[in-house]
């Protein structure tokens, strides 16, 4: 079966994902605004800031972090896992809870 997104790849080839230019591109750039922020977390560190102020943008980097992994996962349950039910394998149900119990 081709993939729905570009009609080449296979999903059954192994564990892999196939993700659009667009998906790539989106992902890259909340991946490089959070490493930013770690950054700037390390600079604080190093600049002695307060310690609420560090406190706070951990906070902010944990969110943006737990922000992106629902986007994925969401993406994970739309396309990967609805494909897996279709050709009859419900044990990625049990893959997705563990999934889920690791994220949280």
């Amino acid at each position: 079966m081709s993939c729905e997104k570009c009609g080449k790849c296979c999903m059954q080839s192994g564990k892999s994902t196939h993700r659009t230019e667009e998906e790539k591109k989106n992902l890259t750039k909340r991946l490089n605004i959070i490493e930013g922020q770690v950054r700037g977390i390390n600079q604080m560190i190093a600049d002695d800031r307060y310690c609420d102020d560090v406190l706070i943008q951990i906070a902010a980097a944990c969110k943006s972090l737990q922000t992106l992994g629902n986007s994925i996962l969401e993406s994970h349950l739309k396309t990967c896992v609805a494909y897996e039910i279709q050709m009859g394998n419900l044990d990625i149900l049990d893959d997705v809870v563990t999934i889920i119990k690791k994220m949280q």
